[in-house]
């Protein structure tokens, strides 16, 4: 196995989490932190990176960016602060992977959002048509 990969637990499966439903605060919230974390293409293409690896990654995530290694450990600390990405302490290096939860949560959330858009339009056509 390659020095950037890792067997460490962090990239076990999460723990299946009950996402609150948008209508609520809570939804609302957690729906606005999700979308904070992804709102900066690096960190959209950080999240993709470490999706297409089955391991966690610890040392490659900067040599496939073209920022700085302190501009990449900004993104990755948002990340990891919205849940998105766990990182785990392997030895000298910090090893990271997807929490699939979070993102089956934000999922969840963003399909709640999509289902309410089309539910409206489908109720509008309808009272045009009437």
């Amino acid at each position: 196995m390659s020095d950037n990969y890792s067997d460490s637990s962090c990239c076990a499966p999460g723990v299946q989490v009950d996402v609150p439903p948008l209508s609520s605060e809570v939804g609302e919230s957690e729906l606005a932190v999700l979308a904070k974390a992804l709102g900066h293409p690096a960190r959209v293409r950080i999240l993709r990176l470490l999706l297409a690896r089955d391991a966690c990654v610890c040392g490659e995530i900067v040599a496939e960016l073209p920022l700085a290694q302190a501009t990449v450990s900004q993104h990755l600390k948002i990340l990891r602060d919205s849940g998105l990405v766990q990182g785990e302490v392997d030895g000298p290096r910090v090893c990271y992977c997807v929490d699939r939860s979070r993102l089956g949560a934000l999922g969840a959330l963003v399909g709640e959002l999509c289902d309410a858009s089309t539910d409206r339009a489908v109720h509008e056509s309808m009272e045009v048509m009437a």
